[in-house]
């Protein structure tokens, strides 16, 4: 995998850190496991990740943790600013943190660490393996609240680099990392970087179904390519068909059928043959999934049935999708946006 972004690599240096809080570490000592938490005195959810790396060292001490919390990303012009920037944070948000925490006001530690790494938000977590490698690189994830310790175990046995687990964690730093730098470009329409990134990403993980979306939308929605924007959205469609994957097949007929594109510059038959073998796929899945699975795939093949000609059959797909969501168990804002949004297709649909 080109991109890495320090993953696999030696730990940068610490030497130019200030310490103000705890015992100094003035080196990443071999032998020894690291989490380098780079932080900075905006960020809201900060305080409590430096708290559970304190929890974290607490527990996997005896056998060679050392967690620390850097403040790298103040922008200020001198240190004495930067130390007082810190002091202040820490004695609102986190008075007694069980961690040592310093900062560094030239940039050079943000830019060996969080430019480096591919870094778009804080707190960004670095692990550092007893030979001073970077293992894992990653941000607080409220939805998996044990991923790190998980990575934690599985570098203190030495497991971690071969696991199924730090390759979906690779591959998921990657496609964030560069998905934001692609959105980036885009943002300033530099749609040549954009495509370039996107492309790297592919490369990288050819499986990668947000890169392959991604791929469809720039060429066909921002750049108005169609003779190179239908050659990937037709092997979108094929791979997806190939596959069987519920989630690549209906990404394929959204970019078939559900998109805000100039489809007219397309290939009328080829894409309307490529649609039917995907509705064809979607159905025979389509009994095997959950409810809101299947609300998902009746509104997606109701454009397909839309624009064939055949009316009837979208009505009935949104009307079968809004009974389904309506059943659901679902946080109520959540079911009330999807619900406006199947119900402005059956208007359009009927009108």
């Amino acid at each position: 995998m080109k991109a890495h972004f320090l993953i696999g690599s030696l730990a940068p240096s610490i030497e130019t850190l200030t310490w103000i809080h705890g015992n100094p570490i003035f080196a990443l000592e071999r032998g020894k496991i690291h989490i380098v938490a780079l932080f900075a005195t905006t960020c809201g959810f900060c305080s409590k990740s430096l708290a559970d790396l304190g929890q974290l060292q607490e527990k996997y001490r005896d056998i060679g943790l050392e967690a620390l919390g850097v403040a790298a990303r103040e922008r200020v012009a001198t240190a004495d600013e930067a130390r007082a920037r810190v002091d202040t944070w820490l004695n609102k948000e986190l008075p007694n943190p069980t961690i040592p925490i310093a900062f560094e006001h030239t940039g050079e530690m943000n830019k060996l660490w969080w430019v480096a790494g591919g870094s778009f938000a804080d707190p960004t977590i670095f692990v550092v393996d007893r030979d001073n490698s970077i293992a894992h690189i990653g941000y607080p994830d409220p939805e998996d609240p044990d991923l790190l310790e998980r990575v934690l175990i599985k570098v203190m046995d030495g497991s971690w680099d071969t696991s199924a687990e730090a390759k979906n964690a690779q591959e998921k730093w990657l496609e964030g990392v560069l998905l934001f730098r692609a959105i980036a470009a885009v943002n300033i329409k530099d749609f040549q970087t954009a495509l370039s990134t996107i492309e790297e990403g592919i490369k990288a993980i050819p499986d990668n179904l947000p890169f392959r979306e991604a791929h469809v939308e720039l060429l066909l929605g921002r750049m108005h390519d169609f003779e190179a924007g239908w050659i990937v959205l037709a092997r979108l469609a094929r791979n997806a068909i190939e596959k069987n994957d519920g989630e690549w097949l209906l990404a394929a007929m959204q970019q078939l059928f559900g998109s805000p594109y100039d489809y007219s510059c397309l290939p009328f038959a080829e894409r309307f043959s490529m649609g039917k073998e995907l509705l064809e796929s979607i159905q025979t899945l389509c009994p095997q999934q959950d409810g809101i699975s299947r609300a998902r795939s009746y509104a997606t093949i109701a454009p397909y049935f839309y624009e064939s000609g055949d009316k009837d059959r979208a009505v009935e797909s949104i009307a079968h999708a809004l009974e389904l969501v309506e059943g659901e168990s679902l946080p109520d804002d959540v079911k009330q946006e999807y619900l406006a949004q199947l119900e402005a297709a059956l208007a359009e649909y009927k009108g």
